[in-house]
C-alpha cells in the first residue's frame, strides 16, 4: 500500500504538467504586458537582449539547484562556488597567460570537486546538506578572496566569445548553452533512469534502498552536478562582466531557489520541472527588470519579489493538497479516471 502510495505521489499527470507550464507563461506574459504599459522603453528588442543575456548565469544554477530540491537537499554553496571558479578563471586568463580552451576546464573542475565535497561529506557522515553546503559558502568565497587579493580581476577581450551578443541575432553564446542546458536537464529528469531514481530518492529515500537500490552514489552526482553548473555559472559571469568579482554570486544561491520554487520544485523533494525553473528565472529576471525600469526603489524591489515567492509557495501547497485529493486511490475508487502515467 506504502509503495502503492508513493508511486502516486511521484507520477504527475501530462496535463498536471502542462498545466503547470502554461500557467507560469502566463504569468510571464502578464508581467511583461504590464511593465510594458508602465515603461515605453520596457517591450524593445534592446532591454529584452539585455535581460537575455544576463540570465545565463543564474539559470544554469537553477538547473542544478532542480536537481538538489528534487532529491531532498539543498545546495546554499553555489553563489560561493561561482565566485571562486570565476576568481581562477580571472587568473587563469589574466595572470597566469592560459588560454581560454585550458581556463575554462579549470572553473568546471572547481565547481566539479566542491559539489562531489558537499556530496561525498553528506552521504558519507548524514550531515544536513543544509550545513554541509552553508560551511562550503564560506569556504568558497574565502578561495575567492584569496585567488583574487580581495580585488576584482580585469580579464577583457581573453573571454569575450562567450558573452559577446552574435551579430543579427543579438543573443550570446552563453544564453544559447544555457538554454541547451535547460531542455538536456528537463529529459534527463524526465526521461532517464537517473532522473526517475532522482525522483524517487525525493519522495522515499528508504523505500528505494528497500528495493535495492543504493541512493548515495545517486545523490553524490547530484551534488557534484550542481557544483559543476555553478562552475559553468561563474564562467558566464566573468564573460559576462569580462572580470571576475570575489563579491560575484552573493545572494546567488537565493535567487536559484527562488525561481526554482516559483517554477513549482517541492522544497521536500520528490517533485520538480527544469523547464518550469527556467520559467521561474524568466519570471525573477523580467520582475526586477521592469521594477528597475519604472524607477522602484531597492527596498520595493525586494519587498515585492519575495512577496512573490511567497505567494508562489502557498499556491504550489494548495495545488499539490489539490492534486493529491483527485489522484489519491480513494477518489479513483469513487470514479475518477486514472492517468496513463500512473501505475493501475
Amino acid at each position: 500500500m506504502s509503495e502503492r502510495r508513493s508511486s502516486i505521489a511521484t507520477e504527475r499527470p501530462p496535463r498536471r504538467v502542462a498545466a503547470d507550464h502554461v500557467g507560469l507563461l502566463v504569468v510571464l506574459a502578464l508581467l511583461l504586458a504590464l511593465f510594458g504599459a508602465l515603461s515605453e522603453h520596457f517591450l524593445t528588442r534592446i532591454t529584452l537582449v539585455t535581460l537575455a543575456n544576463q540570465i545565463p548565469a543564474l539559470a544554469v544554477i537553477a538547473i542544478g539547484m532542480t536537481f538538489v530540491l528534487v532529491i531532498g537537499g539543498i545546495d546554499l554553496s553555489v553563489g560561493s562556488v561561482l565566485a571562486l571558479s570565476s576568481a581562477l578563471l580571472g587568473n587563469a586568463l589574466a595572470a597566469w597567460g592560459w588560454p581560454l580552451i585550458a581556463a575554462v576546464p579549470l572553473a568546471l573542475g572547481v565547481g566539479l570537486v566542491a559539489g562531489a565535497a558537499n556530496g561525498i561529506v553528506s552521504v558519507r557522515w548524514g550531515i544536513p546538506s543544509f550545513i554541509v553546503t552553508l560551511g562550503m559558502l564560506e569556504i568558497a568565497r574565502g578561495g575567492a578572496y584569496l585567488v583574487t587579493g580581495s580585488q576584482s580581476v580585469f580579464i577583457g577581450p581573453a573571454i569575450e566569445a562567450i558573452g559577446t551578443p552574435l551579430p543579427g541575432l543579438g543573443l550570446s553564446p552563453a544564453f544559447l548553452v544555457a538554454v541547451l542546458l535547460v531542455v538536456a536537464g528537463q529529459l534527463v529528469l524526465a526521461r532517464t533512469v537517473f532522473g526517475r531514481y532522482v525522483v524517487a530518492i525525493g519522495t522515499n529515500e528508504e523505500a528505494v534502498r528497500l528495493s535495492g537500490i543504493d541512493p548515495r552514489p545517486v545523490k553524490l552526482a547530484v551534488f557534484a552536478l550542481s557544483g559543476l553548473l555553478a562552475g559553468l555559472g561563474g564562467v558566464f559571469g566573468a564573460a559576462y562582466l569580462e572580470s571576475a568579482d570575489p563579491n560575484a554570486g552573493i545572494g546567488m544561491e537565493l535567487s536559484a531557489i527562488a525561481a526554482v520554487v516559483i517554477g513549482g520544485t517541492s522544497l521536500m523533494g520528490g517533485r520538480g520541472s527544469v523547464a518550469n525553473s527556467f520559467s521561474g528565472v524568466l519570471i525573477i529576471a523580467v520582475l526586477q527588470t521592469g521594477l528597475a525600469q519604472v524607477g522602484a526603489s531597492e527596498p520595493t524591489k525586494r519587498i515585492i519579489t519575495g512577496t512573490v515567492i511567497v505567494a508562489a509557495v502557498v499556491a504550489d501547497v494548495y495545488r499539490h493538497r489539490l492534486g493529491w485529493r483527485r489522484f489519491s486511490p480513494s477518489t479513483r475508487r469513487a470514479g475518477t479516471p486514472s492517468s496513463p502515467d500512473t501505475p493501475p
